[in-house]
């Protein structure tokens, strides 16, 4: 598996990419190509031209969740498509695969958009749309989670927004639609997220589960500790300390803070747009 940060909020020094308050990572694994989130604005196409990446030859997009600066990307990708449609060049029609409910509007404040913006119907125009809450198996080696069950206690989640349930009722967002992505190996498994908003370590518990494997080599992606409390912070890095893992990648929405008091418990390696990682 190959996995390139096309959008981060950090960028490195001599690479000349462009970042911005979200994230995006391009996959590739078993043949397929995986766009993990689209970021907030089309930055993720411009910095795709420059690496020579192709989004017209995706045979995934997957969703980590619907907020903003995971979703917003998506409109520049159908104008992508779109464009390329008009010059009678080949796009793939690639499969979307997320939760039901990173599709449904989210409202903060009552006034403000924070969620996906882009209705079902147009979205089946572009894409093949798979909605699940399950495990679903992308290759022979790449899963997405579907709902993190919510076990630890530390990481209970505040709802942000609201937003429509199935049902067509209003309810608190508690963003039961974040989710992640998990290699799996002989070697161990390497965990790939978006937010985290359903805790860092909830997710690698689950993602042991699923892979039926307790060996961590990496964890790649947002942790959602920002401004976080002392003791959150203790307990996130004494939870990956018993896990012996062997890296962690966290950007996104892991402010400073909690890099340098996680790097003392964990090996905190440096990401940002255009780093590559090879299993």
């Amino acid at each position: 598996m190959r996995i390139t940060v096309l959008v981060d909020n950090n960028t490195l020094i001599d690479n000349y990419f462009e970042g911005e308050p979200a994230l995006s990572f391009f996959i590739e694994d078993g043949g397929k190509k995986v766009l993990f989130d689209t970021g907030y604005s089309g930055l993720f196409l411009k910095n795709a031209a420059l690496m020579e990446i192709d989004p017209a030859k995706l045979d995934y997009l997957v969703l980590s969740h619907s907020h903003l600066d995971h979703t917003w990307g998506l409109t520049e990708l159908i104008k992508y498509y779109t464009n390329r449609e008009f010059q009678e060049k080949k796009v793939n029609k690639p499969a979307l695969v997320c939760h039901p409910l990173a599709l449904t509007p989210t409202i903060f404040e009552n006034t403000t958009h924070i969620g996906n913006i882009i209705s079902d119907e147009v979205l089946k125009n572009y894409f093949e749309l798979n909605l699940t809450t399950k495990n679903f198996w992308i290759t022979e080696n790449l899963v997405f989670l579907g709902e993190i069950p919510r076990q630890l206690e530390f990481e209970t989640t505040e709802a942000i927004g609201e937003k429509q349930n199935p049902n067509g009722d209003t309810i608190p967002d508690e963003m039961s639609d974040d989710s992640a992505l998990v290699w799996c190996s002989d070697e161990g498994i390497v965990i790939i997220t978006g937010c985290s908003h359903s805790g860092i370590c909830n997710i690698t518990e689950y993602a042991k589960k699923v892979c039926k494997n307790d060996t961590i080599i990496d964890i790649i992606g947002g942790f959602h500790l920002l401004s976080a409390s002392r003791d959150r912070l203790r307990d996130t890095a004494e939870y990956l300390y018993q896990r012996n893992i062997k890296n962690i990648h966290p950007c996104h929405c892991t402010d400073l803070e909690a890099k340098i008091f996680l790097s003392r418990y964990c090996n905190v390696k440096e990401i940002g747009v255009g780093s590559t990682f090879n299993f």
